[in-house]
């Protein structure tokens, strides 16, 4: 398929066009089909004519900021498309979105003039990879070794940087034109020792750099996942990224952003998960009826939708906060990184077990597609921080996470902007993000508030008695876990398992809180809460105490009206699957 006229464009965005260019996987024809993904698999090749086409329908302009000469206006949208072709094939999404992750330390910090130019070239197909990752340092990036000894001014220009080591296992580093580097430019290193260069592949003197092989990976197999080597390699000076030290700061802020995008890989998998189990149930019979008639497959379906719902809400809700909370992003990331991808793990293996041996095959039912999602996804909870990382940043800010909870100091105005879908978005202002959220989590500490209007809501029968008890529930279980938080050990760098089990029940708290704010903000007369009544019994089920039973028939209910076609889904997408 091919499209001649951007989508996405300077001046605006065309999200419900896009995902109608991308057209229907199961289409052979179709841009992103089941079927060319399945042999771009088998073969672990890059899907460069695919990259291309979303180069021309304007993909990239969404990488770049509105005051670099971009598209990107709001985070949400950002989202929105990576979660389009992320539903369709997470390899592409995965290589083709790097591109956003390489630039975003550029737009926080990097020179008007040198965004502009990056802007340009990415907006021109131009792929940028992030340089972060060594060999036998994974996460730690305090033990980089690459390092970029600076050299003294010229009398006609500024000196440079020299630059030797190597950087591994990163996306599109032999693909890309572009890295962005975190170089040692202090010898001891430390939190000060670190600075970022911009490497221009076109620049670099070809006897000083090369590219390491592409590693074979299990899932995302035609992923460009590689690395690159420098030898005294030359650097001028303009390819230093922000000020000289500020390196590891820079990136932490980066990856506030970049966490935040990528739960939209999460959301396709999912999204095509329970689109390939829905549709193996319907088609097939086991005993004499319809899979999807038996009453196992409809709860494992429900829950399935309920859990989609409630990772869609946080993602969703984190970006929007990027423009509304961005001193709070970095417990909103970290909560939305570590949510999300577990999730949607835990939702594609309940969709594997219904699919059965298909779930494995790589030959039937959609040329294999689940078994390459599933391979794929693997991956999303190691980008920009695993998993555990990301709870770690979550258990150092226990301490102000009760602080504020004790002094309620939610910003209430920010949290209605970032909850009522509506509501216009103010511009991003990333200069406000910030290593500590001083103020602990807005939308957790204003919980009470939310739950005090359901229950309003209820006493007057505009809302179901049920669903306030919920909210009431939700509300007791986030102040016991916040009592348990005071009480927990001061963080170090090797923390308790117990504080990540709090870590865990916070992100629940989060997700119930975040679903919670949505409902009450888009409610309508007369409206059934059934998508918001799924979602806190799906997050209460891991508060509650061990042995309490969740009375899963609320997901028997969702099935139902998802089947015959009823409204019964948060507004949270800004286009429609």
């Amino acid at each position: 398929m091919k499209v001649t006229d951007p989508l996405i464009d300077a001046g605006r965005a065309d999200l419900r066009g896009f995902e109608r260019a991308l057209g229907d996987p199961a289409d052979p024809a179709a841009l992103l089909s089941y079927a060319r993904s399945a042999e771009l698999d088998r073969g672990e090749s890059f899907p460069d004519d695919i990259c291309r086409e979303l180069d021309r329908m304007g993909l990239p302009r969404l990488y770049v900021p509105a005051e670099f000469g971009g598209a990107l206006t709001r985070y949400d949208e950002l989202v929105a498309a990576l979660r389009a072709v992320a539903r369709r094939d997470l390899t592409v999404a995965i290589g083709h979105g790097k591109t956003f992750l390489g630039g975003v330390c550029m737009w926080l910090a990097g020179r008007a003039e040198q965004a502009r130019e990056l802007g340009a070239d990415i907006i021109a197909g131009a792929p940028v990879a992030w340089g972060l990752t060594e060999r036998g340092h994974g996460s730690d990036l305090l033990a980089g070794e690459m390092t970029a000894t600076p050299e003294p001014d010229g009398p006609d220009e500024p000196g440079g940087f020299r630059v030797t080591g190597e950087k591994w296992l990163i996306n599109n580093a032999t693909r890309g034109t572009f890295l962005c580097l975190l170089v040692r430019t202090r010898p001891e290193g430390g939190p000060r020792g670190f600075s970022l260069l911009l490497a221009d592949k076109r620049r670099l003197p070809a006897d000083r750099w090369r590219p390491l092989p592409k590693v074979p990976t299990h899932g995302i197999r035609g992923a460009d996942i590689s690395g690159i080597a420098l030898e005294d390699c030359p650097f001028p000076a303009d390819a230093l990224i922000g000020e000289q030290g500020a390196g590891l700061e820079i990136v932490l802020k980066a990856l506030q952003l970049t966490r935040t995008a990528c739960t939209a890989l999460s959301l396709g998998a999912a999204d095509q998960a329970v689109r390939l189990a829905e549709e193996f149930a319907a088609g097939r019979e086991l005993y004499g009826r319809r899979l999807i008639d038996l009453p196992h497959v409809r709860r494992v379906l429900g829950e399935a939708y309920a859990a989609l719902h409630a990772a869609e809400i946080v993602s969703v809700l984190a970006a929007r906060s990027v423009h509304t909370l961005p001193q709070e992003m970095t417990v909103i990331s970290a909560v939305a990184k570590s949510y999300v991808p577990t999730r949607a793990d835990e939702l594609i293996a309940a969709c594997g077990e219904l699919l059965g041996a298909r779930a494995f095959l790589t030959e039937v039912h959609e040329h294999g597609a689940f078994q390459k999602l599933e391979r794929d996804h693997r991956v999303v909870g190691i980008f920009d921080g695993s998993t555990f990382v990301n709870q770690h940043v979550l258990i150092n800010h226990f301490p102000v996470l009760v602080r504020g909870h004790q002094e309620g100091t939610a910003d209430e105005e920010a949290v209605r902007r970032t909850a009522d879908l509506s509501a216009p978005l103010p511009p991003a202002r990333l200069d406000r993000l910030s290593l500590l959220a001083r103020g602990g989590c807005s939308l957790t500490q204003s919980l009470h508030i939310a739950s005090g209007e359901m229950r309003a809501l209820a006493s007057t029968g505009r809302a179901p008695a049920r669903v306030a008890e919920l909210a009431e529930e939700l509300t007791d279980s986030c102040e016991r876990l916040h009592h348990e938080l005071a009480l927990s050990p001061p963080a170090s760098q090797y923390a308790q398992p117990e504080a990540f089990a709090l870590a865990r029940r916070y992100e629940d708290c989060f997700a119930g809180a975040a679903a919670l704010r949505v409902w009450l903000h888009h409610r309508t007369p007369g409206e059934d809460p059934l998508w918001l009544e799924a979602v806190l019994t799906y997050v209460l089920r891991s508060l509650r105490p061990p042995g309490r039973p969740t009375d899963g028939e609320v997901f028997d209910r969702l099935f139902d009206a998802r089947t015959a076609g009823r409204p019964s889904a948060p507004p949270t997408s800004v286009v429609t699957s």
